[in-house]
């Protein structure tokens, strides 16, 4: 992609989200995540009423008399985009690729925050972690996080959800909020995400395609694996193979929903041909 067509891109990316973000978005993220963290701001003379837990035993014995600490929101946090770059968000039926929508949903989180002044970071993964933009606030670091999305090539097609988040758990001590964007079409990461969860805010966002979910009965078909590159000849009339394939489907969905549950993280589900500012805004409201 030359620089002229990407910047041609990026711009239309930017206004599309941009105003979401502005007129939609930026409201519901500030009520649903703002407030979590609480940071000492001072002390001060008890007063009747005040919570005795927020007592400063120290400073009380020092002055004889009662003193509390007070404390205040954090106006400043930290939002982690990770995002899934594998073989398998090339895939698309519709009028858009997964990896189209997923960069379009990371692009409205990210103004989202940025009218929010807090910082945004950027982790790309597939069975490793490909990319690591560290946090930084402003709108021509979104744009920077933007352009790689759209045109990041990656090393791997295969996927390792345990791999990325427990680099998030290495590189971010401080707690974020986290939006872990992917198809899920994997499983074996409820040990990092119970970990990372403790500390973060993290919401998993599954994007999908319909022709994903079942195989219709078109004969014997060549198929590609999009993240190993395997071919194979799949008879797709063979009513076991379409139920075999539908239950690997379902029970990856399946782990998805109550893996995320179990951790106390929430989860999104949007198909590409559905609204994702819809499902966002109903999931944003859900938590306020």
């Amino acid at each position: 992609m030359d620089t002229k067509e990407l910047l041609k891109k990026v711009r239309k990316i930017e206004i599309k989200t941009r105003r979401l973000s502005d007129h939609i978005f930026s409201g519901e993220y500030h009520t649903s995540f703002k407030g979590r963290g609480m940071t000492f701001s001072e002390v001060r003379q008890y007063q009747f009423g005040d919570d005795v837990r927020a007592i400063d035993w120290n400073v009380t014995a020092r002055y004889n008399e009662p003193y509390v600490k007070v404390f205040e929101e954090e106006r400043e946090l930290t939002m982690m985009l990770m995002v899934d770059c594998s073989g398998s968000q090339s895939f698309g039926t519709q009028n858009q690729l997964k990896s189209e929508i997923i960069t379009e949903i990371a692009a409205t989180m990210a103004f989202s925050a940025t009218q929010n002044n807090d910082k945004i970071g950027l982790i790309l993964f597939s069975d490793q972690i490909e990319l690591f933009i560290p946090p930084k606030k402003g709108k021509s670091h979104v744009l920077r996080i933007i352009r790689e999305l759209i045109e990041f090539q990656p090393k791997s097609k295969k996927t390792d959800l345990s791999q990325a988040l427990k680099f998030l758990s290495g590189v971010q001590k401080k707690k974020a909020i986290v939006f872990l964007i992917s198809d899920f079409m994997t499983s074996d990461y409820e040990h990092t995400l119970k970990i990372a969860g403790k500390r973060h805010d993290v919401t998993g966002i599954r994007v999908y395609d319909q022709r994903e979910e079942t195989i219709p009965n078109v004969g014997m078909v060549t198929m590609e694996d999009a993240e190993t590159g395997e071919i194979m000849v799949v008879n797709t009339n063979s009513k076991t193979v379409r139920s075999d394939y539908e239950k690997n489907y379902q029970d990856n969905v399946k782990y998805f929903k109550e893996i995320f549950s179990r951790c106390g993280s929430g989860t999104v589900s949007t198909r590409v041909d559905e609204s994702y500012v819809k499902k966002l805004l109903g999931y944003f409201k859900s938590r306020s």
